[in-house]
């Protein structure tokens, strides 16, 4: 083969041999929404979901049913999930109340969700940025005195911008995030909430928090609010991050990001992740089948993702997963 025909070298880069996949659609998709599923529904959901290979989910919130009726039943779905085997259920907790409430129910992590705009949070939670560390550290006091091995993840919101504030400045997300490991959280997470981040933001600022945090920086959690969700989540593989947050079908948004539409969708994630030889665990047939249900019990209300709609490819071309060869 003569130079001016031959292929140049091409480097590839080293993806991840795993990945995780948290399912937070009966959580971050379900409140969002008007519609109410039964008990029985979520279980279904809970029960498909494992089976699929989806170990880490988070089943809902310890909030006031009158404020959420769509969580109301949390403390039974985490007794349900706590049935099945190596299922690491997670909540919610907005204050120390809902964090004794998680405590009590024996969940595997309890989120308490912080945000960095000052005015997202006093919206959102009626506190400041500060209270919120304040209150982790209150919630940490009574973990350790119940006993509870119960982990306790800080997630940081708004972390790359806020409808209501505008820019969020990246040192005020690092000086929070190693505020809540400092007050006693065990792990922490970045949230992109109303869908202002870009892959090259992402970079950076998973970097940054990585350098910081280390192995405790556990989680990425993105909405599509603008078409990037997919794009952010393989910017923050890139940094290292190896766990995801995702909801079934896109479901959710947040009420103070009008227009958005949703969270990025588990079934496309996970598709990419496999694509790409990064194991999930999960099996996208089953994914697919589960998606399908949640479209006939939630008939109403708009879904999303673009595997639903083109669906699997015939053939293994350019590393696609074929149908049935799944984990």
């Amino acid at each position: 083969m003569t130079a001016a025909t031959s292929s140049p070298s091409v480097s590839r880069k080293t993806w991840p041999e795993h990945a995780v996949v948290r399912e937070v659609g009966l959580r971050d998709g379900l409140q969002s929404i008007s519609a109410i599923l039964s008990t029985e529904q979520k279980k279904e959901w809970i029960a498909a979901a494992h089976a699929a290979g989806q170990h880490e989910i988070e089943v809902g919130s310890f909030v006031p049913a009158r404020l959420m009726p769509q969580l109301a039943d949390t403390g039974e779905l985490v007794a349900f999930a706590n049935t099945l085997p190596g299922l690491r259920a997670s909540v919610l907790v907005p204050n120390l109340k809902g964090a004794e409430r998680a405590l009590d129910a024996r969940v595997h992590s309890m989120i308490m969700p912080l945000s960095a705009s000052h005015a997202h949070s006093l919206a959102n939670l009626r506190k400041t940025p500060d209270d919120v560390v304040a209150e982790v550290a209150r919630i940490r006091a009574a973990r350790d005195s119940s006993g509870s091995k119960t982990i306790i993840e800080g997630g940081v919101g708004t972390a790359f911008g806020c409808t209501l504030q505008g820019r969020v400045e990246p040192a005020e997300v690092l000086r929070l995030a190693q505020a809540l490991l400092d007050a006693g959280a065990d792990r922490i997470s970045l949230a992109d909430t109303v869908g202002y981040a870009d892959p090259a933001a992402v970079d950076s600022l998973f970097s940054q928090a990585l350098r910081m945090a280390g192995d405790k920086l556990c989680c990425a959690h993105f909405h599509d609010t603008r078409g990037m969700g997919m794009a952010n989540a393989l910017a923050a593989l890139e940094t290292g991050i190896t766990r995801f947050d995702a909801c079934l079908a896109g479901l959710g948004g947040c009420p103070h990001a009008p227009g958005a539409s949703g969270n990025v969708t588990t079934e496309d994630l996970i598709f990419m992740l496999e694509s790409m030889g990064v194991d999930t665990g999960c099996d996208i047939d089953a994914v697919l089948a589960l998606r399908g249900r949640i479209a006939r019990w939630l008939p109403e209300t708009p879904l999303h993702g673009a595997l639903w709609q083109a669906g699997l490819p015939k053939a293994a071309a350019a590393g696609a997963i074929p149908p049935g060869q799944h984990h």
